[in-house]
């Protein structure tokens, strides 16, 4: 029996280059999903953070399982929550000002979770979450970090990649570092030996 084929449904290169990297084929198509009509009736339902993180991956993975019969399908999604409040992607840089502001001084909660779907059926999901401590930020380092790191920014829900200059905003971190880059891959590995991807 040959094994299925796996799609990330996502357009997150970093995503895809944590699955390469760890030796996964795979092949990549977005999601098209309005994320927004998602999180409002969510948050009008009362869900919590991490119930919007997986209906999230969940409603992605569905849309793209649709287009690729047989298929496993990741569906991602990541959501940053501070005092109780849900923050998006930054739609230029003066929001993104705006959220390194708010984030100043204070700890937030970086919600990562990930579905695996077949043929529109969920197969398994995780969520894993990371505490990220802020250090209190000048304006004038703030300005001196979005000079340094442009449009960069707007591609990730807290205005930072850790993995470059973003490390510069953080006085302690406790979580899965993969997670906090969008995607818990330790779990997914099991999971993809288990439906037979990846040697066990």
């Amino acid at each position: 029996m040959s094994r299925p084929d796996l799609v990330l449904a996502s357009k997150s290169t970093v995503r895809r280059s944590l699955l390469s990297g760890a030796g996964v084929t795979l092949s990549v198509h977005d999601a098209a999903v309005d994320e927004d009509a998602i999180k409002q009736n969510a948050l009008k339902n009362h869900l919590s953070a991490p119930e919007i993180a997986a209906r999230l991956a969940t409603a992605k993975a569905q849309t793209v399982s649709a287009l690729f019969p047989n298929a496993l399908v990741i569906g991602c999604d990541q959501v940053l929550e501070l005092d109780g409040n849900i923050f998006d992607k930054p739609i230029n840089l003066e929001e993104a000002r705006g959220h390194l502001r708010a984030f100043s001084g204070k700890t937030h909660q970086l919600i990562a979770a990930i579905s695996l779907v077949q043929d529109g059926h969920p197969l398994w999901q995780t969520i894993d979450s990371a505490a990220l401590k802020v250090r209190a930020l000048s304006a004038d380092f703030i300005e001196t970090y979005i000079a340094h790191e442009g449009e960069a920014v707007l591609s990730s829900v807290g205005a930072y990649r850790l993995e470059s200059m973003g490390a510069q905003l953080f006085d302690e971190i406790d979580g899965d570092y993969f997670t906090i880059l969008g995607l818990p891959l330790l779990p997914l590995l099991e999971q993809l030996r288990k439906h037979g991807i990846l040697q066990t």
